[in-house]
């Protein structure tokens, strides 16, 4: 049985929801903007925002216009590995959330990095749902209309990365993870995960770093399991048989 939610903790997963949504949306208006440079016209950008729905894969697609066919081979790579990033999440919060027939559907298309990230951050299944849903819908609405913004602006705002919307998203994840550096150990991981990260970034196509990094974590944390002393009162076999 699944217990509803207290008010003042449901309040506290819709604003964490809102703001990562608000971060990641805000960064719609780069690839409106990116999209309408490469040749795309309004109604071709705001499909792929529609349809598509990932900013990775849209950049990607975006890219192969401006490059034309020599960049293809990278784009291409590129979508596949965030199409499999996604796969991932799909088995992720597929259990968390349980749905049939349309809502099943509709998850699919919301299952991305930040919905994914602020569902399975919650330690309440319940809240997990909720975060789920809200931040997925949030990135959706605010992702399309953005993408409309930039892509009405055009060439009126100049180069959209000068304003530092990535940056935005990215402290949005920080600020989910951070909570839950909760001793040293994870503190290690995680850093560990970002330098690993920082250094893949300017040489490795776009999602690359993320998958290399997220596998790092998972490797020094079923190696940290493994070495890790067992805790008091627990012995040693050999221990407990030499007494």
């Amino acid at each position: 049985m699944t217990l509803a939610l207290e008010p003042a903790r449901r309040r506290a997963v819709l604003r964490q929801s809102l703001s990562v949504a608000v971060a990641t949306g805000a960064y719609g208006v780069s690839f409106g903007a990116l999209s309408v440079a490469a040749g795309l016209d309004l109604l071709q950008t705001q499909a792929l925002s529609l349809l598509l729905f990932s900013g990775g894969s849209q950049f990607a697609f975006v890219g192969v216009l401006a490059a034309g066919p020599a960049g293809a081979p990278a784009a291409i790579a590129t979508s596949t590995l965030l199409g499999v990033r996604n796969g991932l999440y799909g088995l992720q919060v597929a259990r968390l959330l349980g749905a049939r027939g349309a809502r099943r559907v509709a998850a699919a298309q919301l299952t991305i990095d930040e919905s994914t990230a602020v569902g399975v951050a919650q330690p309440e299944a319940a809240a997990g749902r909720l975060g789920f849903w809200a931040t997925g819908v949030g990135v959706f609405v605010l992702w399309n209309l953005t993408t409309l913004v930039g892509a009405l602006a055009g060439d009126a705002m100049g180069d959209p990365r000068r304003y530092g919307l990535d940056a935005a998203a990215a402290a949005a994840f920080c600020a989910l993870l951070w909570p839950r550096l909760r001793s040293v150990d994870a503190f290690a991981i995680a850093a560990l995960a970002a330098v690993v990260a920082v250094v893949l970034a300017p040489h490795a196509p776009a999602g690359v770093p993320v998958l290399v990094a997220a596998t790092t974590a998972l490797v020094a944390g079923a190696w940290r399991r493994a070495h890790h002393d067992p805790v008091p009162p627990h012995h040693w076999a050999d221990e407990e048989a030499g007494r």
